[in-house]
């Protein structure tokens, strides 16, 4: 692997930093990994490690409210206008023009608001859990598209969202129980998934108003009783310090920008309502909050781009850390089919196939 550099980016006149993580060579097509909540860039190195070795040049920033990124407590500080803000900058300072964008969990819907607003931005966008077209729209975009037949309405109104409408009614306790035992959270979040769930139904995550978190815990379970966590012993370590170094006020601010989100992307820029970039989503089996398997959440992706392919790997939320082979394969598969002209070498110099 080629060796990861580290830098910054000053913007916002100044007042904002984004750290961020970079290897390949500098003059290879540019890929950017944006990670999601809980994260960091290094989170990404299984990710960084195989795109560089291919050619690719691989970044991946700690966002903004982690890391050595910029935390203010300024709740606007996450939404998707001023993240998108962020990754312009970040662009810039690679001083590309586009790049192909990857994103998981929360990172899904900030790649999806730069092609949103930004599509010339964008070879092509990739996102792992989280459809493009939902959570970066606010509330309306992804919450009428629960399972009512796991959730009713009458019973769970926000159906297993129920834990994001908790951050906005309970923000400060709830960000004080969580940063009781930061490690604990993180590595309790890691935990090995070997096989398919037994239920659709996510009970912990329906119920966080009625019982609380942790199963109705005022903490997380003790680490030493854990088991070990997906990420290489390396890599955990690196984001749990990332995590420590701000704790969870600015990373749970995300979740209280629904309002200004859906303001900001219902005013997009998109040819007649359609994306026309290649668009690769990657569904998670296990995953049972982001459910993209049995429930319509992936219907306005559906409805709005024009070149989209689906793949699914059969593994939990956070499947790059879980099946880092099967993903990778995945998006570098996706690549060469939908936009050959990224790829290494060809990007520069073509292919030439005899008939």
């Amino acid at each position: 692997m080629s060796q990861i550099t580290e830098h910054d980016v000053l913007y916002s006149n100044g007042q904002k930093k984004i750290h961020y993580f970079a290897t390949g060579p500098s003059t290879g097509p540019l890929i950017i990994f944006i990670h999601g909540f809980p994260g960091s860039g290094i989170t990404w190195k299984a990710q960084l490690s195989v795109f560089s070795s291919l050619g690719f040049r691989a970044i991946a920033p700690d966002m903004p409210g982690y890391g050595e990124s910029t935390a203010r407590h300024e709740m606007d500080d996450y939404s998707q206008e001023s993240l998108v803000e962020g990754m312009n900058a970040l662009l810039s300072h690679t001083n590309r023009d586009a790049a192909i964008w990857v994103g998981h969990d929360w990172g899904a819907p900030v790649v999806s608001s730069v092609a949103t607003q930004f599509p010339e931005k964008v070879h092509a966008l990739i996102t792992l859990c989280v459809p493009f077209h939902s959570i970066e729209r606010g509330w309306k975009g992804f919450l009428p598209y629960v399972n009512r037949e796991l959730y009713p309405v009458g019973e769970y109104e926000y159906g297993q969202w129920d834990y994001m409408k908790n951050w906005e009614e309970n923000f400060e306790d709830t960000v004080a129980v969580f940063n009781k035992d930061i490690a604990g959270v993180l590595k309790g979040s890691l935990q090995k998934n070997d096989k398919a769930p037994e239920t659709r139904f996510a009970g912990d995550f329906a119920n966080v108003r009625k019982k609380g978190w942790f199963g109705g815990m005022d903490a997380p379970p003790p680490v030493s009783v854990m088991g070990p966590p997906i990420l290489p012993e390396d890599v955990y370590d690196a984001y749990v310090k990332a995590v420590e170094k701000h704790g969870f006020w600015a990373p749970a601010a995300y979740y209280m920008n629904h309002e200004r989100n859906e303001k900001y992307n219902t005013a997009d820029k998109l040819r007649g309502g359609k994306l026309e970039v290649p668009v690769l989503f990657v569904h998670a089996a296990w995953d049972l909050i982001c459910d993209t398997k049995t429930s319509s959440l992936p219907e306005g992706m559906r409805r709005v781009c024009t070149n989209l392919t689906e793949v699914t790997v059969e593994a939990g939320h956070f499947l790059q850390y879980e099946k880092p082979a099967e993903t990778n394969a995945a998006l570098l598969r996706f690549i060469a089919q939908e936009v050959p002209t990224r790829w290494p070498g060809y990007w520069d110099s073509g292919y030439v196939k005899k008939e």
